[in-house]
């Protein structure tokens, strides 16, 4: 059964909202996505490469501290290598000792109501 033209005319309208909501949704939630720090995951990977050859060097040569200090750079390659770099945080939370931002106290549902009331106003 074929659409009447009230109804075509409003299946365009309703599109076009959406689309145009989607494009303000990827713009408020941040369209960029975070890009890899490789810089800092290949210095994980060689530390935490470096801390196993430490950790079976230990075991080889029986002696725990070896191990265990093998151990150690082998976790801290890990953390390092899958810590996000500074640009990373940058866009997340603000420093320390900084007052966030009166937008950041507003729930991410309360901003994206307050726009569309501001766009139901014409505004």
């Amino acid at each position: 059964m074929p659409l009447s033209e009230q109804e075509q005319r409003l299946l365009e309208e309703m599109e076009r909202g959406l689309y145009h909501n989607d494009a303000d949704f990827v713009s408020t939630a941040g369209g960029s996505p975070l890009r890899p720090n490789y810089r800092s995951i290949a210095i994980g990977v060689l530390a935490a490469v470096a801390g196993i050859g430490g950790l079976i060097a230990g075991v080889a040569v029986q002696q725990l501290w070896i191990g265990i200090l093998g151990f150690i750079v082998m976790f801290a390659g890990v953390l390092i290598a899958t810590t996000p770099g500074k640009s990373a945080r940058r866009m997340g939370a603000p420093p320390l000792g900084r007052p966030a931002p009166r937008a950041a106290d507003k729930g991410f549902m309360d901003r994206l109501n307050e726009r569309w009331d501001r766009r139901q106003d014409g505004q």
